[in-house]
Formats: structure tokens, C-alpha cells, sequence
């Protein structure tokens, strides 16, 4: 049997989760072994732009050019895998997705400058333009986490990630916590995966492994208004990496937080 034709693609972000990619060092030799990767520009110049079994992405979509290259992918690729939480929910650079106002934050930036390059469009994940079969979360991705994922797909089973938040990851380790110390922490709301390492230095979590299966976002937003924080903030730092569906439920929520105290 042939190896599974494998892509590994980066658009709009860091290139974080290539590189976590290119430092499973001596695992490294395995993966290129098990499967043909057929297109890895950070890691290969013979790149090709063949059929594929598996194509890996990273990044938010950003400009026309990286949306036309996004569906020339898809329309090559068997099974879409989206890696990093930018790929997976937009990242930093969509936390604005659900205000509106593009236009005026682009020209705040550009002012009146001619752009050579494409079109920019406002960043979004890959999901929103293309079909997805697997999301694997992190900022960035976890090596061991990307590579038992690639060993199940390579042998047509699905791979399976945590559903429930950092927060169980923080009982597992016995940490004390930070939520109810009165600091800012994003964990009820966050994916686990990450081991809670920012908890277990006693930094909070923001959220960087995006939005958890089962959210109760109402109230973890009740929670850190009682600690202090203001509704601006509150929606302002939830939305950092949780992408446009959690910004939607903050966005609304702050509105309501507004209304009832007219």
C-alpha cells in the first residue's frame, strides 16, 4: 500500500504550529517515513501541488489571494484538518469579527496607502469558507497531541481530544484557584489539552487553547463581574481567542448587562 499523501499549509498567523511540527525532532524521521508529505514548504523546496489524502492547515484566512490557495487546497484534499486556534477560530486577529468595522481599523492602519499585494479581507477561520473533518486546538498545537492524531488518521480512525475545560487539567494538578483569588482567568471557558501550564505557574488562563465543548459562558461572565471586572473587559479578553460564536454570546450578554442598568 502507498503512503497517505499528506500537505501541511500556513496562512495568517505566527507559523507556531509548523514549527511545533518541525520540533518533534527525532519523531520527525517517523512521521516524514509514515506518510508522503507532498507540500511543507517550511520544511521542504519540493513542493507539489498534487491530490492529497490529508491536508493540514494553519492560520486564519486573510486575503483573496490565501482564500482562492485555501480552496485550491480543499478541492485537492481528501480530509481538511485545521491546526493552531487560528485555523480553528480566527485567533487574535478575528477577536473583533462580531463589531462590525473593518473598513475604519484597516484604514486606521493603512491610512490611504496602495496595497500591491491581495485584497484584505477581515480574518476569519478556516471553517468559514471551507469544509472541515477534524480541528486539532493549541497556540500553539501540542507535538504529542498532532502526532497520535496523525497515527490514528493515517490509520482511518478519528482522533480524540479532551471536551471538557483547562479547569478539570487544574484539579488533576491540585492547583489553587485563580478564579477565585480574584484573578482574570479564562479556564471554565477554555479547551483543555494544554496540561494547565499558565495555572500551574500561577498565571491565568486567556484562553489560548479556544472555547471548550460544553460552555457556560453566562456564567463565567456573571462570575468576573462580581469580581470587579467591567463588561468591556470582561468581553474584551474572553474573546481574544475564542473566535466569532463566543464573541456573538459576550457581545450579547455585555448588551443585556447594559440594558438593565439603564
Amino acid at each position: 500500500m502507498s503512503s497517505p499523501r499528506v500537505g501541511i499549509y500556513g496562512f495568517t498567523g505566527c507559523a507556531g504550529d509548523q514549527l511545533m511540527i518541525l520540533n518533534c525532532e527525532d519523531r520527525l524521521i517517523d512521521l516524514f517515513g509514515a506518510v508522503d508529505i507532498l507540500s511543507f514548504a517550511m520544511a521542504k523546496s519540493d513542493n507539489k501541488d498534487e491530490e492529497l489524502d490529508v491536508a493540514f492547515v494553519e492560520g486564519s484566512i486573510s486575503t483573496e489571494e490565501q482564500l482562492e490557495h485555501l480552496k485550491n487546497i480543499r478541492s485537492r484534499a481528501k480530509v481538511l484538518v485545521a491546526i493552531g486556534t487560528c485555523a480553528c477560530w480566527g485567533g487574535p486577529q478575528a477577536m473583533k469579527l462580531e463589531e462590525g468595522g473593518f473598513e475604519k481599523r484597516y484604514k486606521g492602519v493603512y491610512g490611504d496607502a496602495k496595497i500591491a499585494v491581495s485584497k484584505a479581507l477581515e480574518a476569519q477561520p478556516v471553517d468559514a469558507f471551507v469544509k472541515v473533518e477534524l480541528k486539532i486546538p493549541g497556540c500553539p498545537i501540542d507535538k504529542t497531541e498532532f502526532l497520535s492524531a496523525v497515527s490514528k488518521i493515517v490509520a482511518g480512525r478519528h482522533p480524540y481530544f479532551y471536551k471538557f475545560p483547562v479547569c478539570t487539567e487544574c484539579k488533576w494538578k491540585e492547583n489553587l484557584c485563580i478564579l477565585l483569588e480574584g484573578k482574570f482567568c479564562a479556564g471554565p471557558l477554555t479547551k483543555a489539552g494544554c496540561g494547565a501550564v499558565c495555572p500551574s505557574h500561577n498565571i491565568p488562563c486567556v484562553g489560548c487553547w479556544g472555547p471548550t465543548d460544553d460552555l457556560n459562558v453566562g456564567a463565567e461572565y456573571k462570575l468576573l463581574i462580581e469580581k470587579g471586572y467591567s463588561p468591556e473587559e470582561v468581553t474584551r479578553k474572553i474573546t481574544k481567542f475564542s473566535g466569532a460564536e463566543v464573541a456573538k454570546l459576550m457581545k450579547g450578554l455585555e448588551l443585556k448587562d447594559m440594558e438593565a442598568k439603564k
